[in-house]
């Protein structure tokens, strides 16, 4: 069963074009992440597969259901961690996630909830006195009541330290694992990197590049960074470097040389360095991380996406919906 399914999706605020003929499908039981830079679009998709907000345009489906009919029982089957989640300050942390039990008819027990998200010890604490990342952990408890088939995760790891981000990792895959499909958003692009089986990318309203992260760095052209321990370097020896075929750029921090280059390329830039007299001590490349990609989807002159069918990703979750207006 397809999961998520957007087609031709357009929403307008006024003046503003937020999201633009928008396809868009997740499988069941997959790990998508979506991505955006400010102003794309992504928090306002959310909200339309949350019945939020209606399209101007289009149709969305969602487990398999036209969300403006049937959004009360697709919420009923969805578990949802909003950005920027607010909670009732007088209420204890197991008063939230038992409101989330009974909204949902379901028979979970909330101390089980609150231990798995690392809550246990503060279970009876107003949650007014939580930290920003214990509200996160907080919000995920709630959004797992009674094992929803989709959880959609607004900036799942924000306010969470390290170890909060990585139990949070495990918990998606642990999700997955039981056969629930995962969406979500975030900034901190290694925790969409470790977890997503797909990943899109948003801009200006529409998906720019959609793909494993693997496919999306050979859609890139699949560049490499090559790191060069060359000391004694001169500015000769980076102009030869920077004159090669394959070579996008080239920078000096200290005494290593970074590479910007094709795969193919990297024997000639070490036989160029070694023929103007240097000594490569050490050498070692590194692949196009995600922000890398990321990068080379949402800037650059003209604003288009590398050649090729994909299209997608955002780091942020705002969009373009003018002051005031509901999202």
């Amino acid at each position: 069963m397809t999961a998520i399914e957007l087609r031709g999706v357009t929403k307008e605020f006024a003046e503003v074009t937020a999201v633009r003929d928008l396809d868009l499908t997740v499988e069941d039981g997959e790990v998508y992440g979506f991505l955006g830079p400010n102003g794309a679009g992504k928090s306002t998709t959310i909200d339309m597969l949350l019945d939020l907000v209606r399209p101007t345009a289009g149709t969305v489906r969602v487990l398999g259901a036209d969300v403006a009919t049937d959004g009360v029982e697709i919420r009923r089957r969805t578990g949802v961690l909003p950005d920027g989640f607010s909670v009732y300050d007088r209420l204890s942390g197991r008063k939230h996630v038992e409101f989330a039990v009974e909204s949902k008819e379901a028979d979970d027990d909330p101390d089980a909830l609150l231990d798995r998200v690392g809550l246990a010890d503060a279970a009876d604490r107003d949650a007014g006195e939580y930290s920003k990342g214990m509200r996160q952990r907080l919000a995920l408890a709630m959004a797992l009541v009674d094992d929803p088939d989709l959880l959609i995760l607004d900036e799942p790891s924000s306010g969470l330290d390290p170890a909060g981000a990585k139990e949070m990792r495990e918990i998606v895959r642990a999700e997955a694992e039981r056969g629930a499909t995962v969406f979500f958003s975030s900034h901190i692009l290694e925790q969409v990197d470790a977890v997503c089986d797909r990943v899109g990318i948003l801009r200006d309203g529409e998906l720019v590049a959609e793909d494993s992260v693997e496919g999306l760095r050979e859609a890139v052209g699949g560049e490499e960074t090559l790191e060069v321990a060359a000391a004694g370097a001169d500015d000769d020896a980076v102009a030869a470097v920077r004159a090669l075929d394959g070579v996008s750029g080239v920078t000096r921090d200290g005494d290593e040389l970074v590479v910007n280059c094709d795969s193919d390329a990297k024997t000639a830039v070490i036989a160029a360095l070694e023929d103007a007299g240097v000594d490569v001590a050490d050498f070692h490349t590194r692949e196009a991380s995600l922000e890398d990609l990321f990068l080379a989807y949402t800037e650059g002159e003209a604003g288009s996406p590398p050649d090729g069918d994909h299209t997608d990703a955002d780091p942020t979750n705002d969009d373009p919906t003018p002051e005031g207006v509901d999202r």
